[in-house]
C-alpha cells in the first residue's frame, strides 16, 4: 500500500507531535537508561537534546546545551540523573564502547 500523499505543514505537524509522543514516553521510562538506549538505537536523550539545540541554532535560537537537555528531559539534566540515573555495568560499558567508538 503506497504511503498517502501529505501536504509539507500537514507533514510537519505529524512530525512535531510523533516527536512530542517520543520526548514524553522517554520522560516516562525512566528506567531506560541512556547507555541501553545508545547500546540498542545507538542514539540517547542527549542525543535528542543536541539534535534539537543544533536545528533551534539553525532557526537563529540561541539554546545552550542545559536549556536543551531541560527540555527533552523534563528537568535540569542534573536533577534527572540524581533521581534517575544508575551505574552502567561492565557489560553495558563493554557494548557500548564496541558499538559507539566515537562516543567513548
Amino acid at each position: 500500500m503506497p504511503v498517502p500523499e501529505i501536504d509539507p505543514a500537514t507533514r510537519t505537524e505529524l512530525e512535531a507531535a510523533a516527536f512530542r509522543r517520543l520526548v514524553a514516553h522517554l520522560r516516562e521510562r525512566t528506567d531506560v537508561q541512556n547507555i541501553d538506549l545508545m547500546n540498542l538505537a545507538g542514539f540517547c536523550r542527549n542525543c535528542l537534546s543536541k539534535w534539537y539545540r543544533a536545528e533551534a541554532e539553525q532557526k537563529g535560537l540561541p539554546l545552550s546545551d542545559p536549556e536543551a537537555r531541560e527540555i527533552i528531559y523534563g528537568m535540569p539534566y542534573k536533577e534527572w540523573q540524581a533521581q534517575h540515573q544508575t551505574e552502567a555495568s561492565g557489560e553495558q560499558k563493554a557494548k557500548f564502547a564496541a558499538a559507539n567508538p566515537v562516543h567513548g
